[in-house]
């Protein structure tokens, strides 16, 4: 459209609504890329217009809601009803730029101690639930942005009201754990529900645009506030509100001091799809619970606010129907899609964040995953960065030793001081604990209030390794097995640590691993596909996997349905930190094959211990740009994908995720290939089915060498005592049982 045409479609909509188009009774909220109309009669179809031309219809739901979204920004939009004559105003659709407001946005609203609203730039209002410490502050202060029922109102802990006069928290409890411990510690709490979700307005979408602009406003609204310390706030959470620090770190709002995000990801498609197999168990049904919980009411404490009297909660409940199905979008992934996928990857964007961070992550995390390492070489944007990473579960982001260095980052870093040692809760921690791991360990006193100044502090913060590795938590106190405590932690500068070496061990005909290249002519070991393993878990019935000692049923692999390979017993102490990778030659019947390979060291003591597994639909096995011996580094792209070429040999690559473990004199290491499945607590896999039984041969001759490379680090001083079996924390254990391979065809 010419610029002559757009003026005069402009001025003849200006002149039809002047002359005697009735005004419409629903409203329209103009914001990013989208409209929201609301108060419309449910069930009437809505079009919406350009310039006099209809660009898109939708119906109105059960409510009178519609979102309209990826709408083109600009101006000369109107709404109307089809068929009747009342109408819209004329509508201007924001772009990203155009919806910067200016600063009165933020200082010009109060927010005080229990619930608020706060007010985002389109006009959308999100609930939050504050809390403050006793005193006037200036208070140091942390911001929690989710979800999940931030916002609700917090009620007393049972039974621990005598601590409410020395900690007000205790009675205004915050619904995440780290914002309830920050205000344990006499930090300020802020606690977001994201648009879309509890009583905050708009509609859900996953990490779409709109809540990375509304991360941007509250943390300006927040840091604005006359009770918050230097005008600048931490984000603090584990898992959802962990993950959510990311994607609004990147945003760099000015009034953000530093980040401390636990349990998190290392991108949607390493969780959703690990290894290119949908996860239909623990992230399907997390998506599925967030949507349940995102409709109208659906937290189930909104409906009580309302009843009190809460008409912006009320109000603000007739866009949630406009969800968007995460979940059908899920199952529709096949393939990585750049300007689809990539603002859903951290990898992509963590490196624009400035401020300081510390990041948590436990290398078996049953929920969120063990791809967090992704992450560790992408944090170029700060200066100050420490990342911590542990054996162990989804929870043990709140481990003692952890928990106790998240306190002094939190204390250099929003509050701006030297670290103080937090008497009080510490004295009240085993309590805490107790609850969360039932293990009444105590916070470590902080190693950081001898500093003389905080510059001082924070130059030998900074001076330390940039990676500090807990190994054998759960093993750390003999007294209680389980517990969330390492034997000994070490730090490193980088990741891939430096010095790391491959130790290469190449699959032989009699089932052995070994560090020589097999000999020419072996026939091959053969597999059947399991059309079962994706449903298959490691817990027993009524199993905890955040128990001390979970009771894990972690089955043998079923003789016919995998290869396993182990190799003599180590020397000496060995450790490995990094990736392993599994490189496999296969011949397949089929044109793809879903492959697991998993880690274990058997033990001098008749024990295996599981160390970590990797996942890969093979179609997706070329290496990507950025492989290494230890890492493929697939694309999952559509470009790089390629059929397995039937009855043929083909190499494939299969990265474990990141682990680390020390193997004692005598130990050996085994590797197990099978279907996916049966190595995991929450996690399921979408395996592809066959109308067949299907047999995969695994090639192990001088021109077929499959091999594993594992990541050694020297230098490390290690206890010598082995840990008893069952006890680190996510690494289950068992009787360690012979396995005969069955054998292919010769070649």
């Amino acid at each position: 459209m010419t610029t002559h045409s757009r003026l005069l479609a402009a001025v003849l909509l200006a002149l039809s609504s002047a002359c005697g188009a009735p005004e419409a009774a629903f409203q329209v909220r103009e914001t990013v890329q989208q409209l929201y109309v609301t108060h419309a009669p449910a069930g009437a179809t809505l079009e919406v217009l350009r310039h006099g031309k209809v660009v898109t219809t939708g119906v109105a739901d059960e409510r009178g809601a519609l979102v309209v979204r990826n709408l083109e920004a600009g101006d000369g939009y109107l709404v109307k009803v089809q068929g009747a004559k009342e109408q819209s105003r004329a509508l201007t659709v924001k772009s990203v730029e155009s919806s910067t407001p200016k600063r009165e946005l933020y200082t010009g609203q109060k927010l005080v101690a229990g619930f608020n609203y706060l007010t985002m730039r389109d006009g959308t209002k999100l609930s939050a639930w504050v809390t403050l410490p006793r005193g006037r502050g200036p208070f140091p202060t942390v911001v929690n942005y989710s979800g999940y029922a931030a916002s609700r109102p917090g009620q007393p802990i049972k039974d621990f009201e005598f601590l409410c006069d020395d900690f007000p928290v205790v009675c205004a409890t915050p619904q995440d754990a780290s914002a309830l411990f920050a205000g344990m510690m006499d930090y300020a709490t802020v606690s977001v529900n994201m648009r879309g979700t509890g009583c905050s307005g708009g509609a859900y979408d996953y990490f779409e645009t709109l809540q990375l602009l509304d991360g941007y406003d509250v943390i300006e609204t927040v840091a604005a506030q006359d009770w918050v310390m230097h005008h600048q706030v931490g984000m603090v959470g584990l898992s959802y509100p962990g993950i959510s620090q990311l994607f609004v770190g990147a945003q760099r709002p000015p009034g953000l001091a530093a980040i401390a995000p636990m349990s998190v990801i290392g991108s949607t498609t390493t969780t959703l799809l690990p290894g290119g197999i949908l996860n239909d168990g623990f992230a399907l049904s997390w998506v599925k619970n967030v949507l349940s919980k995102a409709v109208p009411y659906g937290q189930g404490w909104e409906q009580a606010r309302v009843d009190a009297g809460d008409e912006t909660c009320r109000e603000n409940q007739l866009l949630h129907g406009q969800l968007v199905d995460n979940v059908a979008q899920a199952r529709q992934i096949v393939f990585h899609e750049p300007d689809q996928h990539d603002r859903f990857d951290p990898t992509n964007f963590v490196g624009r964040i400035e401020v300081p961070v510390f990041l948590t992550g436990a290398w078996q995390d049953e929920q969120t995953g063990p791809y967090f390492f992704l992450l560790f070489d992408k944090f170029t944007g700060s200066d100050a960065v420490r990342l911590t990473a542990i054996n162990g579960v989804h929870v043990d982001g709140f481990a003692p030793e952890v928990l106790a260095e998240w306190h002094a980052f939190l204390e250099l870093f929003v509050a701006r001081r030297v670290p103080r040692d937090p008497v009080t809760f510490r004295n009240f921690s085993p309590f805490i604990f107790d609850e969360v791991f039932k293990s009444k360990q105590t916070m470590p006193k902080t190693r950081w209030s001898s500093f003389a100044s905080r510059d001082e502090a924070v130059a030998a913060w900074k001076a330390e390794p940039r990676l500090n590795v807990i190994f054998e938590s759960g093993a750390g106190d003999e007294r209680d097995l389980g517990a969330p405590r390492g034997t000994f932690t070490h730090g490193f500068r980088s990741w891939p640590p430096e010095g790391l070496k491959p130790f290469v061990l190449y699959f032989q005909p009699d089932g052995a691993l070994s560090g020589s290249v097999p000999a020419p002519l072996a026939p091959p070991s053969r597999f059947l596909h399991d059309p079962m393993a994706g449903s298959r878990g490691i817990l027993g019935m009524g199993g905890d996997v955040w128990a001390k000692l979970p009771r894990y049923e972690w089955g043998e692999p079923v003789a016919e349905r995998a290869v396993v390979f182990e190799g003599g017993a180590v020397p000496q102490p060995t450790v490995l930190l990094g990736t392993a990778s599994v490189d496999l030659w296969l011949q397949s019947p089929v044109d793809d094959a879903d492959l697991q390979v998993t880690l274990s060291e058997v033990r001098a003591d008749g024990k295996e211990v599981y160390l970590q597994s990797g996942w890969l639909r093979a179609g997706h096995r070329a290496p990507g740009p950025d492989a290494t011996e230890f890492w493929p580094a697939q694309t999952f792209s559509r470009a790089a994908w390629a059929p397995l070429p039937p009855n043929a040999w083909a190499q494939v690559r299969i990265g474990t995720a990141g682990f680390a473990h020390v193997l004692r004199p005598g130990s050996k290491v085994r590797v197990t290939v099978d279907t996916p499945g049966g190595t995991r607590a929450d996690w399921r896999f979408a395996n592809k089915p066959f109308s067949s039984e299907v047999a995969y041969l695994v090639g192990h001759d001088a021109e077929h060498p499959s091999r594993v490379v594992l990541p050694t680090i020297e230098n490390v001083a290690v206890p010598s005592m082995t840990p008893p079996c069952p006890s680190l924390r996510g690494q289950p254990c068992r009787d360690a049982r012979a396995h005969v391979n069955l054998t292919g065809p010769g070649r």
